[in-house]
């Protein structure tokens, strides 16, 4: 089974590659850009079927590593 794991910053926390991949964005004459926020994606193959319980061991996995939940939020996709 397959899995995407999208962690991204909070609202409110400053992101300053988001900004400076802004500004880039700009300066390479690409116009209507308001902001950009970055993120991380990790895309997870799984043995098994279960999937409650593969969402479960990547919130895990999520809370211990991946993701820095002080500062940043992050989503679970399980896929076929």
């Amino acid at each position: 089974m397959k899995a995407r794991v999208t962690v991204t910053l909070k609202t409110g926390v400053l992101d300053p590659q988001g900004k400076a991949i802004e500004g880039a964005l700009k300066s390479l004459g690409i116009d209507g850009v308001g902001s950009v926020r970055q993120g991380k994606v990790f895309d997870i193959e799984l043995d098994g079927a279960d999937k409650t319980a593969a969402e479960a061991a990547l919130k895990a996995a999520c809370e211990k590593l991946l993701a820095n939940t002080v500062i940043e939020n992050y989503r679970v996709e399980i896929g076929a």
